[in-house]
């Protein structure tokens, strides 16, 4: 089947809801071939977790019922749909298509795997709603695309997005995963990239996409984290390897995944014959893919060749599990006993066009050797017309370009000229202005003066009517042979479609090895020695970062400051506080950027990096009004806020910046305070950016509070930002009003703000005296608490540990503590 999508969405997605607030999800994808059903309970009203998936998939078509089926206060994912997707296709389909038992039937038939290994028995009790969804898009998919979908050829996942570590919308933009809030930094020639455009070094499509999709859903499971680090560690110590692969993988065209759908869809019969046309388009499509298959086949000894001597598992297990595989082999015979060893893919046109027209062996069908030869003759024919356009009319730079919109024509150099060009030459078929040229100038004619000739640059591009006539029948000759190759490739193309799975698999493996080599190593070889280092992981362990780096803007800064983090169940929330500017925002974003690149199975930018894994980022970050929703921004604040409340658990991390700062004070104190609160309870990792001083008095009543601060020294009364984080509260005074002073408030109201802010602070530090005196005891068996945890997740040696505790011991003893 025919996807032009490019790296664009090629998703379908169908959606359905009940009214238990579970929601239903379908995600079929027609350039890999793969189905993802998942089915969950929605916790938000505005549906942020469909929402946060209908981003992940971005799909070019969502399906949903007619009717509104969510419970009363929920938006349902029809308006849903047109609020936040209103330019993607939506289409409505009758509720009899949500049909779950079909749709079990469906997907039984369709996947690859056995029915058991998927566990649908068990999945259609529970969750028959995406199965309902499953129905529908099939059914879309069948009769809008006019396709049949071969049996046993679907790669098919249920819940997968659950699987996976879940970042939700809001947070994707936040932290600049896919695209970055400002296209440049004031101030520097250098254009703001996001981790994805960091990352997006992969030579195929297949492989950006599978980048995309692991940065909007992070892996969970350490031992397939840990599958690909070892594979990182092996490339960036074997250059030979990685140099080997990165060639290996160039061999293979970068559409291969794409060739799947070729073999995954039959195409329904059509004996109408105004279809004719749409048929050979069709005819050619297949025939590529044919090429395509062939060449990604031929390309397969070489990438056998490099990971021969291997040695990690994931290597290892992609030469056993393809290069080994004798099936590829016998596919590779099969196709070899049917095309021409000398067939190749092409991207050029014409030579595309000859490819395909020659794919098969000469002498297998009669009819088809006649076209051949015809077309052969017309491509003669045109050529030797263009030689003698050359002498006749004394234009020897004469081009006959050709593309497929409108085959062949001439390209006129302006120059050769000389006044008015020869009645022969009339207008080529228009190039689309949009993208090929500019504004069309008539240029003057004689007995044809009622053409015009388009000029393009430099270039004049015209054709004539011996041209035109040649062009028709070279065209009808390739149409022909297009007709007579399918013919003699049905059999072929049986045989492959019984082993489609192994393609399936081939495409993936190669999908990621594209992202392992091209963009993880390819990154890490581009930066200077040990500034990426592999990260460890732990379920229950500490967060601790040292010398940790924000990965995008340490490319635009050459001296970007590291700063470090440590975040334990002893120690679950940091309070970092500093003036504006000083870069608590971007080490909120840097935290969460390090453990994402940590989950994708990248190395991290950081000296040390030992991490627990998350199940889910939330971030609230920014200030700024939503208009479609008809929220302040203070309302826009408390509905983030209640969603990361209502959804996180003792495994999510969480950064928050500047809760409250837009509504009053006290009221902006009061949430703050009480949030923090309820976030110490869950146990979940917590980083707390605020302006409010008054939050350090946490640290004097919950002991698993850290107050940290942004160095900045005061001079001549300008601030002189470090950039670097140090521990404990530090009073800054005053550094609102100096910012006020330099924008250019009047002294006399500077002054007056600085009396009446020197009284509130003295009634602050009083309170936090006391309070720290009251629950000093509790603060030091936390701190006793904390060094043990570390020690029970440490990799030191038992005696090493041993002297530890004693150390511990003796410093309780003494109150050092």
């Amino acid at each position: 089947m025919e996807d032009d999508t490019g790296e664009k969405s090629s998703f379908i997605v169908g959606l359905i809801e009940n009214r238990a607030k579970e929601v239903g999800v379908a995600a079929f994808d027609l350039r890999s071939a793969s189905f993802h059903l998942s089915q969950y309970i929605e916790t938000s009203s505005s549906y942020q977790n469909t929402k946060t998936l209908l981003n992940f998939y971005d799909p070019m078509v969502i399906i949903v019922s007619p009717t509104k089926l969510a419970p009363d206060g929920m938006v349902g994912v029809s308006e849903l749909v047109d609020r936040f997707f209103s330019t993607t296709t939506k289409v409505i389909m009758a509720r009899g298509c949500f049909d779950d038992t079909r749709g079990a039937v469906l997907v039984k038939n369709l996947a690859a795997k056995e029915p058991s290994a998927l566990g649908l028995d068990n999945y259609y009790k529970q969750y028959y709603l995406c199965l309902a969804a499953a129905a529908a898009t099939i059914k879309w998919i069948e009769s809008e695309k006019g396709v049949i979908i071969t049996n046993h050829s679907l790669c098919v996942t249920f819940n997968g997005s659950f699987d996976h570590m879940n970042i939700d919308a809001t947070s994707v933009q936040n932290l600049e995963i896919i695209e970055p809030m400002h296209s440049s930094l004031l101030g520097t020639n250098n254009k703001k990239r996001s981790l994805f455009h960091m990352l997006k070094t992969t030579r195929t499509v297949g492989g950006t996409r599978l980048l995309r999709a692991n940065l909007l859903q992070p892996l969970k499971d350490i031992e397939t984290i840990n599958a690909r680090l070892d594979c990182l560690d092996e490339l960036t110590s074997n250059e030979q390897l990685f140099f080997g692969l990165s060639q290996a993988l160039r061999k293979f065209p970068k559409e291969t995944d794409k060739v799947l759908c070729h073999f995954c869809f039959k195409q329904k019969k059509v004996t109408n014959g105004v279809l004719a046309i749409d048929n050979s388009r069709k005819s050619q499509i297949l025939i590529s893919s044919i090429i395509l298959l062939k060449t990604a086949l031929d390309a397969l000894p070489l990438l056998s060749k490099v990971l021969k001597d291997a040695n990690c598992f994931l290597l290892r297990n992609i030469y056993t599990s393809i290069c080994e595989n004798e099936k590829f082999d016998l596919m590779r015979k099969r196709i070899g006993e049917v095309i021409d060893e000398d067939v190749l893919h092409a991207r050029v046109p014409f030579v595309a066009r000859t490819e395909q027209c020659f794919a098969v062996k000469a002498g297998i069908d009669g009819h088809l050797d006649i076209a051949r030869r015809s077309f052969c003759d017309t491509s003669e024919a045109i050529y030797n017309l263009a030689s003698k356009y050359r002498k006749d009319f004394k234009v020897p730079n004469l081009k006959i370009p050709y593309n497929n919109r409108q085959g062949f024509y001439f390209s006129i150099p302006q120059k050769d000229i000389q006044g008015k060009l020869p009645s022969k030459f009339i207008q080529v078929k228009k190039i689309r202005p949009i993208f090929f040229q500019k504004t069309p100038r008539t240029i003057p004619t004689s007995s044809f003066g009622h053409y015009q000739v388009v000029k393009h640059g430099n270039n004049i591009h015209c054709s004539s009517l011996e041209l035109a006539s040649l062009n028709v029948r070279n065209k009808s000759a390739a149409k022909e042979c297009y007709t007579r190759t399918e013919i003699c490739l049905e059999g072929l193309i049986d045989t492959i479609r019984e082993d489609v799975s192994m393609l399936t698999l081939l495409a993936e493996i190669l999908c990621l090895l594209d992202m392992i080599v091209n963009s993880f190593a390819h990154t890490i070889s581009t930066k200077p020695v040990d500034k990426y280092t592999r990260p460890q992981f732990t379920y229950d362990g500490p967060l601790a970062i040292d010398s940790g780096r924000h990965p995008i803007l340490e490319s635009v800064h050459n001296e970007f400051i590291a700063n470090n983090i440590f975040l334990s169940e002893a120690s679950n929330m940091i309070v970092v506080t500093g003036p504006n500017m000083s870069g608590k925002s971007t080490y909120l974003q840097q935290v969460c950027l390090v453990v994402i690149l940590a989950q994708i199975g990248c190395y991290v930018p950081a000296r040390f990096a030992t991490l627990r894994v998350v199940d889910r980022i939330f971030t609230r970050m920014g200030t700024m009004d939503s208009v479609e929703s008809n929220s302040s921004t203070f309302m826009t604040e408390m509905k983030e806020t209640a969603f990361i409340l209502q959804n996180a658990s003792h495994r999510s991390l969480i950064v928050v910046d500047e809760l409250g700062r837009a509504t009053s004070s006290s009221d902006g104190f009061a949430i703050s305070w009480s949030c923090c609160e309820h976030l110490l309870a869950l146990r979940a990792y917590t980083i707390f950016a605020t302006h409010m001083e008054n939050l350090s008095q946490l640290a004097t009543i919950y002991p698993n509070v850290k107050i940290v601060h942004f160095d900045v020294d005061i001079k001549n009364k300008r601030m002189d930002f470090k950039f670097l984080l140090k521990d404990g509260p530090r009073h800054v005074a005053h550094y609102g009003l100096m910012l006020a002073g330099v924008a250019g408030l009047p002294n006399s109201v500077i002054e007056s703000a600085k009396s009446i802010t020197s009284k509130i602070t003295e009634e602050e530090v009083k309170k936090i005296r006391i309070n720290s005196q009251q629950h000093h005891h509790i603060q030091m068996a936390y701190r006793v608490a904390q060094r043990l945890i570390c020690l029970k997740y440490s990799n030191q040696d038992e005696d090493s540990i041993r002297q530890a505790l004693q150390n511990l011991k003796e410093t309780c003893v003494n109150g050092g503590l």
